[in-house]
């Protein structure tokens, strides 16, 4: 395994035995990392910080602790986190110029469990601007290219943690998902997302956008790699009161090559009309693959307040957001403007502090909650909510999964949907419904389109992780997507 590139592109599985067999090094591994970051961003531009030097400490130290006996499944394992993560000395900007400067005195927990599992940080990925968007074009840095074409978008927000995996940047990533943050992007750069159950993962030092909708979970190369970021993140921490105490299995027992005994569910609702013909095909073969498998397919499912979910998404979320970025103000941390009165700084802070998104979704926000509107829109989507939730539900009375697509879209060129925040919204038609009723959601890579990835989703009931990643398991080993890279 001389070869920087091949390094680059092992699995956590897969270079955890090369670590414990003395084959590479943690920092051997890690150098080559740096190498790939060196020859690739100025491409890919998927990193916002790339902490060099931190990361040969951390590799050295886990080479230490390596050289001790220690074992640890991601002892000496190079890392990315999406820099809405907050990382104590280092820069956490959530891609806006509000905090472009901010340093954070502590970690997240994510990131706290991490470091202590030997895992080495390589750097801070870009995102859509305080987690909102869908193509990484909304950070106020630079656009994220896609390493399979780089002239298309890596999907959003978390389109930095997706494509340093895809590119060969990273061994594996954290992202969070609001409304498919993790999912779509991992659909759109071919790699392994998931976005687990709500307060399965703590989300203490995830800078806030939607505090009832946002998520952390693991974006890697395949679902093995998945189910062992999963047993290191997952579980209660005191500093979240909205973390789940249910104790956390091992993820990894899940994993069985067959489906034998499964229902699994196909909602009509989500093969939305307009979706692209190549992604509808990719995912009738991905099913009749899964059937081949084993499971019980039905294909007559209905999900009817589903459709309903995007309406939903979008008076709520911008809801949270605007209470939530209240707190921007000039005054305690971030972006401060002067001006000659404080009423004037708060003022012009935000509006050379926020980009146009950010801006938009404030104004969706504050008009859900006004007085008049409250009643028509928010109250009325958290009804529809308890709805969506109910429905899904019952739906896992019957089934133990159901599949849909990621997107009904392969990657869109960059620009292409930049002028139409309607269109924008709907790349997460499929995604969104997930977030809305609190439950697990995985994405595995389901072929391509004109030489562009499709993803699959499995959504199962709240704390299913193990049979999502069961499926996705035995699908992955029977396919041979996940191997393809993309020639950057």
């Amino acid at each position: 395994m001389s070869d920087g590139k091949d390094l680059c592109y092992l699995t956590i599985r897969e270079a955890q035995e090369h670590l414990k067999g003395r084959q590479v090094s943690s920092v051997d591994l890690t150098r080559a990392l740096l190498e790939r970051v060196h020859e690739v961003e100025d491409r890919v531009k998927a990193y916002v910080t790339v902490t060099e030097a931190r990361a040969l400490e951390q590799a050295r130290r886990a080479d230490e602790r390596l050289k001790a006996g220690e074992n640890g499944p991601l002892l000496g394992i190079p890392v990315a986190i999406k820099d809405n993560m907050c990382t104590r000395g280092v820069r956490t900007t959530c891609s806006s110029r509000m905090l472009e400067n901010f340093v954070p005195p502590y970690n997240a927990t994510v990131v706290e469990r991490l470091s202590e599992a030997g895992a080495v940080m390589v750097g801070k990925t870009n995102m859509d601007e305080f987690a909102m968007g869908s193509s990484t074009e909304n950070s106020a840095f630079f656009t994220t290219h896609n390493p399979w074409d780089l002239a298309r978008v890596p999907g959003g927000s978390s389109g930095g943690s997706a494509a340093v995996v895809a590119a060969g940047e990273a061994i594996f990533s954290l992202g969070s998902d609001t409304g498919g943050s993790i999912r779509q992007p991992a659909g759109f750069c071919n790699v392994v997302g998931l976005k687990p159950t709500y307060g399965r993962v703590s989300r203490f030092g995830l800078v806030a956008f939607a505090s009832s909708l946002d998520q952390i979970g693991p974006m890697c190369r395949d679902v093995t790699d998945c189910a062992l970021v999963m047993n290191v993140i997952s579980g209660r921490d005191h500093r979240d009161s909205t973390s789940l105490v249910d104790p956390v299995p091992d993820y990894t027992r899940a994993l069985r090559p067959d489906l034998r005994g499964l229902k699994l569910g196909v909602p009509k609702e989500f093969f939305v009309e307009g979706m692209e013909a190549g992604v509808k095909e990719a995912m009738e073969t991905a099913i009749r693959q899964l059937e081949s498998l084993g499971a019980n397919i039905d294909r007559e499912v209905s999900l009817r307040y589903a459709p309903y979910g995007l309406a939903v998404y979008y008076i709520l979320a911008p809801s949270e957001a605007m209470a939530n970025l209240a707190r921007y103000d000039g005054v305690k941390y971030g972006y401060s403007a002067d001006a000659p009165t404080m009423w004037e700084a708060l003022e012009k802070t935000r509006q050379l502090g926020f980009g146009a998104e950010v801006k938009r979704r404030i104004m969706l926000g504050t008009y859900a909650l006004s007085a008049g509107y409250y009643d028509a829109y928010y109250l009325k989507a958290q009804k529809v909510r308890t709805l969506i939730r109910e429905e899904l539900k019952q739906a896992f009375e019957r089934y133990d999964a159901l599949i849909t697509p990621t997107s009904p879209s392969a990657p869109f060129k960059i620009g292409e949907k930049a002028a139409d925040p309607l269109q924008m919204y709907l790349s997460d038609v499929c995604t969104i419904p997930v977030n809305i009723a609190g439950v697990p959601g995985l994405t595995v890579p389901a072929g391509f389109v004109g030489g562009l990835p499709v993803g699959m989703q499995i959504i199962g009931k709240p704390l299913a992780e193990e049979t999502l990643l069961r499926v996705g398991f035995a699908y992955e080993q029977a396919t041979r997507w996940r191997h393809q890279r993309p020639a950057l």
